[in-house]
């Protein structure tokens, strides 16, 4: 069954809409209209499904805007690198064919990133932005050169899933088989190539160390303590240089909503019905 929403196509539940520069976006709304709008962003190489397991508590308070990244789920892949500028304005671009004038935004990992490009260059559509497991600079450039050359040769893709996998779930999850750990397996086996490498390229380029200072929207930080990817200290920085932000620490690796997931709840939905 396919119809038209606001200028979008949907498909079974699965809508699209299409960006200026012609790149098909998936996305899904769910929860009642009467209530605010709460959009999640997430990390490289998963799909909106990432956020399955939170949906139901969520939806009781919000509703919910998921989509997935060019590059990424059943959104198109178009080819070259990617920039944070373009990643933030197909939030805007959503927003827009919704005719959704502001929301609250939950970004984590890389979903962090674009959050921070939100609140820095669109104030006017944020309410209150949650940044979690993220940060505003993984330099140097040169690591990245390396890790866009390996991930777009095909036979490494299996490679580098063993190493989302380690550096996103603690030991004890990896050894025992755990069911999520397959599931997000399969998700990063799923995810095209030139989409995580064109990913890569926008976080190769940024750095907001400096303009997180321009945002305005109350801010919720959440850190891993055992995060090897965004250091409890990128964190700490963002919490820091964000004005009058929240910071939250965790006793989880990177997948701080997976690992610790009533935790992580209730401190994002405490900060997001707090006045």
């Amino acid at each position: 069954m396919t119809m038209t929403l606001n200028g979008t196509k949907a498909t079974d539940g699965l809508n699209f809409y299409t960006t200026g520069d012609g790149v098909r976006i998936a996305y899904r709304i769910e929860g009642a209209a009467s209530k605010p709008v709460l959009m999640l962003a997430n990390s490289i190489a998963t799909t909106m499904n990432m956020w399955d397991g939170q949906l139901a508590e969520l939806s009781q308070y919000f509703r919910v805007l998921r989509y997935d990244y060019r590059g990424h789920g059943d959104s198109d892949t178009p080819d070259g690198p990617y920039s944070f500028d373009r990643l933030g304005r197909d939030v805007i671009e959503l927003l827009d064919a919704l005719h959704i004038d502001r929301v609250h935004f939950l970004g984590l990992s890389l979903g962090g990133v674009v959050g921070q490009w939100l609140g820095i260059y669109a104030p006017e559509r944020i309410d209150r932005l949650i940044l979690s497991n993220t940060s505003s600079y993984l330099g140097p450039p040169e690591q990245w050169e390396r890790l866009i050359a390996s991930v777009l040769q095909p036979e490494n893709l299996s490679e580098f899933a063993d190493v989302f996998m380690k550096n996103w779930f603690p030991s004890h999850m990896l050894e025992s088989e755990d069911v999520l750990v397959t599931s997000f397996r399969k998700m990063v086996l799923a995810t095209r190539s030139q989409g995580i490498a064109g990913s890569w390229a926008a976080i190769r380029d940024m750095d907001m160390r400096r303009t997180a200072s321009l945002i305005n929207s109350p801010a919720l930080v959440i850190a891993g303590q055992y995060d090897t990817v965004t250091l409890p200290s990128h964190g700490e920085l963002i919490a820091e240089t964000v004005p009058n932000a929240k910071f939250v620490l965790l006793p989880a690796v990177h997948l701080s909503n997976i690992e610790y997931q009533d935790e992580f709840l209730s401190v994002v939905i405490e900060f997001l019905q707090s006045s």
